[in-house]
């Protein structure tokens, strides 16, 4: 079995000078909102246990106050916990000296922001190879490495402007390019998009999944936003007042949440626009076929190809082998989302 990336086991953080000390109501059961009240101690996490594989974007996603953004900085321990362990590659962050803790934040993990955290008296060039020149690097080394990533992102040709004299897409870009010249495995993205208009965000959605393709780095990604969230994940940890209320593929989490609290949360997403054909395909039996679609096509991209036909069957493909079939009332049905367990138990 291949180790993870990262693996969180036990993590708790409990926000208050007397952590430890009220750890043991928290693990009996206590919630948030009654460990604020009770004993004036904010909980953070909540007995976390995630695995983050290597090559893979694992996004965390919830609402405010769910405790996504304080999960990522425990990672580089920006956050020290409570209790619990964080192994990174092989390695116990907890056990790391201040030398080690340094050079774990400046070669093992790189960090995009949401607010960009460029500085602004230096030019684009110097920002991106900022993580290079504190490690030591000449000059000329970390000029070639920037100016490399900036084209990559698309930015060859303001290397000699300052952040002032971009968009926010394009400062958003200059961030990536500077985790990029860092050159580490793991790449922490907190909120990195959230501050951008629609449209831009769409697009460094795009070019995030496109870089992935090429690099495979593994990622770790927070958001509030389930679309955003089902479009980039292959693995998708979903908390609640620091908790873990559903983790796993997000096609599997979208067709079975096992929370009311999940399935409130994906009620309303466009089910025919993020469901992937080989989600919903059966094994190969026979039938009368009416043509091949591929296994990660969306279902409105079925739904397009059937003309909205609900009495085709489809071959599913993957790679040009055979995978499995699709029935177009099979299709409208995985589109209905599962009614609410709240809601249902109100009727």
């Amino acid at each position: 079995m291949v180790e993870p990336m990262v693996r969180m086991r036990g993590l708790y953080k409990i926000f208050g000078e007397r952590g430890k000390d009220v750890l043991h109501h928290v693990q009996s059961g206590m919630g948030k909102e009654e460990l604020l009240a009770r004993h004036g101690h904010v909980l953070g996490l909540n007995n976390i246990n995630v695995d983050m594989q290597a090559g893979e974007i694992t996004v965390v996603m919830g609402l405010s106050g769910s405790g996504k953004s304080t999960l990522i900085r425990h990672l580089n321990r920006l956050i020290e916990p409570t209790v619990g362990e964080i192994i990174v590659q092989g390695e116990d962050v907890m056990g790391l000296s201040a030398d080690g803790l340094r050079k774990a934040r400046q070669e093992k993990m790189s960090m995009v922001f949401q607010k960009f955290a460029l500085l602004p008296h230096k030019t684009i060039l110097k920002n991106a190879g900022m993580p290079l020149s504190v490690r030591g690097h000449d000059e000329a080394t970390c000029d070639k490495e920037a100016t490399k990533w900036l084209d990559r992102v698309g930015l060859s040709g303001y290397e000699n402007h300052y952040p002032a004299q971009l968009s926010g897409g394009m400062q958003q870009r200059v961030g990536i390019a500077r985790a990029l010249t860092a050159n580490t495995d793991i790449m922490l993205m907190d909120e990195a998009f959230s501050a951008l208009d629609p449209l831009i965000r769409t697009d460094m959605q795009n070019l995030l999944l496109e870089l992935q393709k090429e690099l495979h780095k593994t990622i770790i990604f927070i958001t509030h936003d389930l679309d955003e969230a089902l479009k980039l994940a292959d693995h998708l940890v979903i908390l609640k007042d620091g908790a873990v209320v559903q983790q796993g593929e997000p096609q599997g989490i979208l067709l079975n949440p096992c929370d009311p609290y999940i399935e409130d949360f994906v009620s309303d997403i466009n089910r025919a626009r993020v469901l992937r054909v080989r989600s919903v395909m059966s094994a190969v039996s026979e039938a009368d076929i009416a043509g091949e679609v591929d296994a990660d096509k969306s279902l409105e991209d079925l739904i397009t190809l059937s003309d909205g036909d609900t009495n085709h069957i489809y071959r599913v493909t993957d790679n040009g082998e055979t995978v499995g079939q699709i029935d177009m009332k099979d299709l409208v049905r995985a589109l209905v989302p599962r009614a609410s367990s709240s809601a249902s138990a109100a009727r």
